[in-house]
């Protein structure tokens, strides 16, 4: 270690509180301090470098130091850096609208900015929760989520979601919300379309029962991210619109990791036509650049909220950096990118080479299963593979496994024992086999060694 990290590490360790971090093992560790990235490479302070193959937090599409996102956020410097949407228009918040409304689904026609993944989730359930106050539903203040769902990390958020390691201590915080078993085919005793119909019949006994309580049902689609990339069935999404519906009831989808490609289209919705009331967007929507966060909802939701000042129906909710000019900026050269470089189209060779080197994993010993939506993958670790026995969480056998691809050249962040593999979407060919050769080898080579 040279002086100058040494310098970082005390000082990080002396200054900083990190999310999602005991910092007790922290302080007993030797952290990588990144300075830099380049391309699809993080350097840290020593100048070692690492595939980014976490996306810096599933967040980077078009990897680091991408010159057109560069001089488009360089570029709105030299106009503005921020000016509020609390009474006055941005033009860089209005352009970047006008494009989200034009590549979403169907019926989404209204933007409403925010911050993070968080605040896009806390907006759509207080939309959800006052449209239905707004149209005389007053009964109709309850949700459904998911169990083993994650929306973020605000009051709102947290009470629909469903992960009791990150969420329980706050339990007497958060207000109720009716929970569906997660369709999590790797974890249910029988097939997928089993574990699908069984899941989409324990929603509509709750709809049935509670219906008339209910404000709407939030979704991650296709893929619960921070749960273990458990990869939905085919058409349970489509199922869940559907009794929706019936219901009438509203569809919240949290798009936030899902969002801008990661699923192999641009919006995981779009695999199965499903046309959400309110879509939650963060992560990508900047190409991994700027926070930024956006929730879309249609005009039907929109209306209701429109009346005189004495009628009480505006929506009362706001950020001090909402529409941010950068931000905007930044997400509109990534669309741009998208569009230029075909990054759509040139997903499916990724998810090809993917599905090979998977096929190669799920013959190594501890490996429990694999599974993967477009780019978001994950590789199971189990001590027995018969059983899909787990090891005991203490021995910290995930995180030790991406440390030892520290010193094979890729940065990968585990989620327990399940290894994340989740690079930015635009990553060449090359780059991405070479990443897929490193887990490969932690796992075969490694993993045995670890679990002594």
């Amino acid at each position: 270690m040279n002086d100058r990290t040494r310098k970082f590490v005390e000082a990080d360790k002396q200054c900083l509180w990190h999310p999602f971090t005991q910092m007790a093992g922290w302080l007993e560790g030797v952290p990588v301090v990144i300075e830099s990235g380049d391309g699809f490479f993080l350097v840290d302070t020593e100048g070692k470098r690492y595939i980014d193959g976490f996306s810096s937090l599933w967040c980077n599409v078009h990897g680091h130091r991408v010159k057109r996102i560069d001089d488009a956020i360089s570029d709105q410097l030299t106009r503005i850096g921020h000016s509020t949407l609390l009474g006055l228009g941005q033009s860089r918040s209005i352009e970047l609208a006008e494009k989200l409304v034009e590549i979403t689904p169907e019926g989404l026609d209204k933007v409403f900015y925010s911050d993070s993944g968080a605040t896009s989730v806390e907006i759509a359930i207080k939309m959800a929760y006052q449209y239905q106050q707004n149209i005389g539903n007053k009964k109709r203040t309850k949700f459904v989520a998911l169990a083993n769902s994650y929306h973020g990390d605000t009051i709102g958020s947290v009470s629909v979601g469903g992960i009791g390691l990150f969420h329980s201590i706050f339990r007497s915080l958060l207000f109720e919300t009716y929970f569906v078993p997660s369709p999590h085919p790797y974890r249910f005793d029988g097939d997928k379309y089993e574990c699908c119909n069984y899941c989409l019949a324990k929603l509509e006994e709750i709809l049935k029962q509670h219906g008339d309580l209910i404000a709407g049902v939030v979704v991650e689609p296709l893929v619960q991210g921070a749960s273990g990339i458990i990869v939905h069935p085919s058409t349970f999404l489509k199922g869940v619109e559907l009794l929706a519906r019936k219901y009438g009831v509203l569809l919240i989808v949290d798009e936030v990791a899902t969002g801008f490609g990661r699923t192999g289209k641009m919006f995981a919705c779009e695999h199965e036509s499903v046309e959400p009331d309110l879509m939650c967007l963060a992560k990508g929507i900047t190409g991994g650049y700027l926070p930024l966060a956006a929730t879309m909802t249609s005009q039907k939701i929109f209306d209701a909220f429109l009346g005189e000042p004495s009628e009480h129906k505006t929506f009362y909710h706001g950020h001090t950096y909402t529409g941010n000019a950068l931000g905007c900026a930044a997400g509109l050269a990534s669309l741009e990118l998208f569009q230029e470089n075909n990054i759509i189209a040139s997903l499916d060779e990724k998810v090809k080479l993917i599905d090979e080197y998977f096929a190669k994993f799920k013959e190594l010993p501890y490996v429990g299963d694999v599974r993967h939506k477009g780019m978001m993958c994950a590789v199971e670790i189990v001590r027995d593979k018969t059983t899909g026995e787990s090891f005991d969480a203490s021995k910290l056998i995930g995180a030790k496994l991406c440390r030892a691809m520290w010193d094979k050249g890729a940065m990968l962040r585990p989620l327990g024992d399940v290894i994340v593999i989740m690079p930015p979407i635009a990553i060449d060919m090359e780059l991405l086999r070479q990443l897929l050769d490193i887990v490969h080898d932690a796992l075969k080579n490694d993993l045995p060694e670890i679990i002594k």
